[in-house]
């Protein structure tokens, strides 16, 4: 199949969240296994920092006005054909925020349609979030490519489709109020990155105002989780650990412990029960329930805590203040290094991700990867990838709360604490997540069965999108006479 990503990020080269994650990692991996899979992302002005980047475009095009350039090199590490839409409104050295942010990649998606539509043309366009948006409108009436789109987060939904009407061609045919809106009516499937986040966005609690539409369209979403690269994510050949280990020696990750403390500030004791975090610091993180027990848990219990992040003003200054008052207990790291991201999930003892909502997540699988027990609460992709300990059956590979309660979390909490203290038992809980498998190569033979269903035929010969009628719909115009400009 010909596959072409669209999206605003693409890991390692340019990454803010998951998006990335997933479209650096899956498409190697299709590549791999004989698709015809590129990639389609704007060229930022500091790319030229992370790859060679040729100066001559292999195409040029027009897009609401104004040209634009394809520049074609690889995404680093991979034979993967990486194009990148050159226009001065991505020169500066950075990927979002700015109030050009709705003109730009409503401009970026117009270009990767024209792109499609007049030099590579795939048999699917893939999607991600509110950036590509406008694209499954656009190709609605362009039959022989079909669209995927991806919601990463779902409360990011793009300008209102007035503003596209005064940016672009905007189809009478769309009568969505926005553009994360138009993406659902019109893709041929919307893909969510977990099962259950993709039921959970078709309620009032987290469908951020679209949860009317997603369940009218429910038979069109599906929820694959995301993988981690078992690769580059292995406690065996880490660079990073003070020790290597593997589920065979995993005696020897107790060292990882001693080090981490050192490192960052807490008191030397490997039988301290230490609770680490990875994480953005905003509300939908949890850090509301975390800063609401956190005093109270630690007066309890010897334990331990550490936290690594930037984010919030107001999170970073209550974290700081609990770190002054618990010297040698609590450690509170304002940074992103990933190197001391692996060394938590290979040091501590358990991960919290206590998140409000959490569309797939991958801290608490590189967690389990490393042998760190996850405390998470129940939502979304934490649903799918951990599964709660019994400690009868010896079962489960974590600890896991439902209810968005401070007491919820504190309970579990001291769960946690408490079974840390019957070390066979906790040592069996460890290699069971160990052993979890969350490969990609798992992810993308969904995504695989994904593509061929969108372009199978029915039995009358049309595929999906020939049949699908909108409600909205009004007259459909022939591929020849589509104008996005």
């Amino acid at each position: 199949m010909k596959i072409l990503f669209v999206a605003a990020e693409a890991a390692p080269i340019a990454k803010v969240g998951g998006m990335g994650d997933v479209v650096g990692t899956l498409t190697p991996i299709l590549r791999k296994m004989g698709h015809d899979v590129r990639i389609l992302m704007p060229y930022y002005g500091f790319l030229p920092d992370k790859l060679e980047i040729p100066e001559k475009p292999v195409w040029q095009g027009s897009a609401m006005f104004q040209t634009f350039d394809i520049l074609e090199t690889l995404l680093p590490g991979t034979d993967v054909p990486l194009y990148l839409l050159g226009h001065a409104a991505f020169a500066p050295r950075r990927i979002y925020q700015g109030d050009d942010e709705p003109w730009r990649f409503t401009f970026f998606a117009n270009g990767a349609a024209q792109f499609a539509l007049n030099y590579w043309q795939p048999e699917v366009m893939h999607c991600h979030d509110w950036h590509t948006g406008m694209i499954p409108v656009w190709m609605y009436q362009t039959p022989e490519i079909k669209t995927v789109f991806t919601i990463h987060n779902l409360a990011y939904q793009g300008p209102a489709r007035s503003q596209i009407e005064e940016m672009a061609w905007c189809p009478p045919y769309m009568q969505e109020h926005n553009v994360m809106a138009g993406a659902i009516q019109f893709a041929d499937c919307v893909n969510t990155v977990s099962p259950t986040y993709a039921k959970q966005i078709q309620t009032p609690e987290y469908g951020e105002g679209l949860n009317d539409l997603l369940a009218l369209k429910k038979d069109k979403i599906v929820g694959i989780v995301n993988g981690i690269d078992l690769e580059q994510y292995n406690p065996e050949t880490d660079p990073n650990l003070d020790q290597p280990f593997s589920l065979e020696k995993i005696d020897d990750r107790a060292a990882n412990k001693i080090a981490l403390q050192e490192q960052v500030g807490l008191e030397i004791n490997s039988g301290a029960f230490l609770v680490g975090m990875v994480t953005r610091l905003v509300e939908q993180k949890g850090l509301d329930l975390v800063l609401a027990i956190l005093e109270q848990y630690l007066n309890y219990t010897g334990d331990q805590f550490l936290v690594l992040g930037t984010g919030e003003e107001r999170y970073e200054t209550q974290l700081r203040a609990l770190a002054d008052r618990f010297p040698g207990r609590m450690s509170v790291q304002l940074l992103y290094n990933d190197g001391l991201a692996r060394r938590i999930y290979a040091g501590s003892d358990a991960f919290l991700m206590p998140s409000r909502f959490e569309p797939c997540g991958i801290s608490q699988m590189m967690a389990m990867r490393y042998g760190c027990v996850p405390i998470v609460r129940r939502t979304g992709g934490l649903v799918d990838t951990v599964s709660h300990h019994n400690p009868i059956e010896q079962t489960g590979t974590g600890f896991c709360f439902s209810v968005y309660e401070s007491l919820d979390l504190y309970t579990a909490l001291i769960r946690a604490s408490e079974s840390y203290l019957y070390r066979e038992p906790w040592r069996n809980l460890q290699e069971r997540g160990m052993k979890q498998n969350f490969s990609w190569q798992r992810s993308a033979q969904k995504y695989v069965q994904l593509y061929e269903d969108i372009l199978t035929p029915t039995a009358d010969g049309e595929t999906l999108k020939s049949t699908a009628s909108p409600e909205s719909t009004t007259v459909i115009a022939p591929t020849s006479q589509i104008e996005l400009t």
